[in-house]
C-alpha cells in the first residue's frame, strides 16, 4: 500500500494533467480562427469603434470595408449571431475573401457575437471546431454557441425587460444577441454588443442589412428570407427571382410582437432595409445522432432521412443531406440576389459586387474552393 504522501502526490500529478488538457482545449475556444483579407477589402476595423466600451472585451470583433471606386450605398451583412449557425458565419467569411466592389460599398461582420464562439452548448456534445480543405490546405472554424458566454455575463434571470419595447422575455435569452437589438450602450454585455451592431449600420448608413442565419429543419421558419415590412418589395421581388434559379428562399415577415429580433429592431430604429436569412441546419435540431464535425459539414443523418420520409421536415432533405456547401450556396446566391434587385430597385444608390460564386458553383467545387490560404 503506497504511503499516503506518495497517494497525494499522484492525485497532485494527475490532476495538473487533466488541467492542463482541459486548459488547453479552454483555450482553444478563445482563439480565433483566420479570415483572410481578400482582393476587394480596402480597410479592417473594429465593433468597439461603434462603442469603445467593447475594447478589449470579449464583445468586440472585426468589421471588414469593401469600398468601391464609383459611388452608391452600403450593404451590411453578419453572420455569427448565433454562434452555432457555421453556413452563416462561412457565408460571410466568403464574401470577405471573394467580393469585389466596384459602386457602393459593402461591410461585412462574420462573428457578430464574438463570444458565442468561445463556447460550446452545455450537454450537446459538440466539437468546438470544424475543418474545411482548400486548395491551400486545411482551414479550421470555431463551433460555438446560440448564447453569449456565460462567463461574459452571469447570472441569467428568471424573467428580464427587453429594451426599449418593455416585453417580457425569459431567462437565458437575456444573452441571445437576437433578442437584444436595438441594444443600449450601458446595458448588459449582450445589449452593448447589439448596440455597437445598431449604431454600426446607423452611423455607416447602411441602405440594406442581412443578417445570415440558420434553423432546424423541424422548425416551419426554414429557407426563407424574413424581412421588415420596409424591406416587403425588395424581398419578395428577390424571392421570386430565387425561385426561378432554382433556389427557394420564401418570404416571412417580421413578427412586429417578438423583439429585439435583428430584422424588427434595426428596421424600426434605423433608416436600413432590414432582413434576415435561414437556412436548415440539422445539427441544431434535436433527431439527429452523434454531434460531429461530419454532421456540421454534411448535415446527413439516417434520423432525418426518416423524418423527411413522413413528411415531418419543413424544409427539403436532400439524398445527400443539408451540406454546408448547400447552406452557404443559398446564403451567398441570395445575398447577390437582395444586392440586384436593391440596385434595381434604387439606381441611384446602386451597389455592385463582383466574383463570387453562385448557388451550383459552390455546390459543385465545394466551399473551399472559395476560402483563401492564410
Amino acid at each position: 500500500m503506497f504511503p499516503k504522501l506518495h497517494i497525494s502526490l499522484i492525485l497532485l500529478v494527475v490532476s495538473l494533467l487533466l488541467a492542463g488538457i482541459f486548459g488547453r482545449d479552454f483555450m482553444k475556444l478563445h482563439e480565433r480562427e483566420p479570415v483572410v483579407k481578400g482582393p476587394g477589402v480596402t480597410r479592417v476595423g473594429k465593433l468597439s469603434s461603434y462603442l469603445p466600451a467593447l475594447k478589449d472585451t470579449a464583445g468586440d470583433t472585426d468589421v471588414y470595408y469593401l469600398e468601391g471606386k464609383e459611388p452608391g450605398g452600403t450593404v451590411f451583412v453578419m453572420g455569427g449571431v448565433h454562434a452555432n449557425e457555421s453556413a452563416g458565419m462561412l457565408s460571410a467569411v466568403i464574401l470577405v475573401e471573394n467580393a469585389v466592389v466596384n459602386a457602393g460599398r459593402l461591410i461585412v461582420v462574420p462573428h457578430a457575437n464574438e463570444s458565442g464562439f468561445s463556447n460550446t452548448a452545455p450537454s450537446e456534445g459538440v466539437p468546438s471546431r470544424f475543418h474545411i480543405k482548400t486548395t491551400g490546405g486545411t482551414r479550421w472554424f470555431r463551433y460555438g454557441d446560440r448564447l453569449t458566454n456565460p462567463i461574459d455575463q452571469w447570472p441569467d434571470p428568471e424573467v428580464y425587460v427587453h429594451y426599449p419595447s418593455g416585453q417580457l422575455l425569459s431567462d437565458f435569452e437575456v444573452r441571445n444577441l437576437d433578442r437584444s437589438f436595438p441594444g443600449r450602450p450601458n446595458g448588459n454585455f449582450t445589449e452593448r454588443v447589439a448596440y455597437a451592431l445598431t449604431e454600426l449600420v446607423r452611423k455607416e448608413k447602411a441602405d440594406l442589412s442581412i443578417d445570415l442565419h440558420e434553423a432546424r429543419p423541424m422548425n416551419p421558419i426554414v429557407n426563407c428570407i424574413i424581412t421588415h415590412e420596409r424591406a416587403k418589395e425588395l424581398s419578395s421581388l428577390a424571392s421570386i427571382d430565387l425561385d426561378s434559379k432554382g433556389v427557394q428562399m420564401r418570404l416571412e415577415p417580421s413578427p412586429k410582437k417578438l423583439r429585439g429580433m435583428s430584422h424588427r429592431e434595426l428596421g424600426d430604429h434605423t433608416e436600413t432595409l432590414a432582413v434576415l436569412m435561414e437556412t436548415g441546419n440539422p445539427i441544431q435540431d434535436k433527431l439527429h445522432a452523434r454531434a460531429d464535425e461530419a454532421l456540421i459539414l454534411t448535415g446527413k443523418d439516417d434520423f432525418f432521412a426518416r423524418a423527411a420520409s413522413k413528411g415531418l421536415l419543413y424544409v427539403p432533405y436532400l439524398e445527400n443531406g443539408l451540406s454546408m456547401e448547400e447552406r452557404v450556396g443559398r446564403n451567398v446566391s441570395s445575398f447577390q440576389e437582395l444586392v440586384t434587385v436593391y440596385s434595381d430597385l434604387y439606381p441611384e444608390k446602386k451597389v455592385s459586387v463582383m466574383h463570387l460564386p453562385s448557388y451550383d458553383q459552390v455546390r459543385e467545387k465545394g466551399v473551399g474552393q472559395f476560402l483563401l490560404k492564410p
